[in-house]
């Protein structure tokens, strides 16, 4: 689930395992193992993880299926923006 996890976000950014290896700290061969659910970050990488992506770590593993988008910098009238976006997008599902 996890490696699952890491790998549907990062394809969502369009970001390569070279990419978030290098965002991390790390290589794309650690990327690819987790992926592939052969080894488990760390914990103080799973936090750096779930920062890169901006989603909690509850998400990351699975835990809830919440996926909360930080909002913070953006006035209220792009909040609301926002808001529309994703009611409309749940409308058309």
């Amino acid at each position: 689930m996890l490696g699952e996890n890491i790998r549907n976000l990062r394809t969502s950014l369009k970001i390569t395992q070279v990419e978030l290896a290098n965002k991390l700290g790390v290589t794309k061969q650690c990327v690819s193992n987790w992926e592939n659910d052969n080894i488990l970050p760390s914990v103080d990488m799973l936090i750096k993880i779930a920062q890169a992506f901006n989603v909690s770590t509850d998400y990351l593993l699975g835990i809830s299926t919440t996926n909360v988008i930080n909002a913070d910098g953006l006035t209220k009238d792009e909040i609301s923006h926002i808001r529309t976006l994703i009611e409309d997008l749940k409308k058309h599902k």
